[in-house]
């Protein structure tokens, strides 16, 4: 099927509001009330959460297969790296510039 201009239009403009309402919504209701402390805790725990299941999911898991591996040796070396050094800095960006030279100097000494 090929798309003329006009349903690339409609594209871009649907995804506008796909990606918008779920973002407007929240900050309409938490604009008008109080945020609970209990809720700003847990929240600091999604980005570290979110982080570790992707990173578990790419070293561990084929995702041909989903079978669990053991094979990704640079990848694990660069896990245990990164998370000395996010250990150490609490700094989520220095930790993905680490892991990501980590990979590429181990993947070229390892492969």
């Amino acid at each position: 099927m090929n798309w003329n201009s006009t349903q690339h239009f409609w594209l871009i403009i649907l995804g506008f509001f796909v990606a918008f309402i779920p973002r407007f919504f929240p900050l309409m209701l938490f604009t008008k009330r109080e945020i609970p402390e209990w809720f700003n805790e847990w929240m600091k725990f999604v980005p570290v959460a979110l982080f570790t299941a992707l990173v578990v999911k790419d070293i561990f898991i084929d995702s041909e297969s989903y079978q669990f591996i053991f094979s990704k040796y640079s990848e694990m070396i660069a896990a245990v790296i990164v998370v000395v050094v996010a250990y150490r800095t609490r700094s989520m960006a220095i930790s993905v510039i680490i892991g990501l030279i980590s990979v590429f100097l181990l993947s070229m000494v390892i492969a």
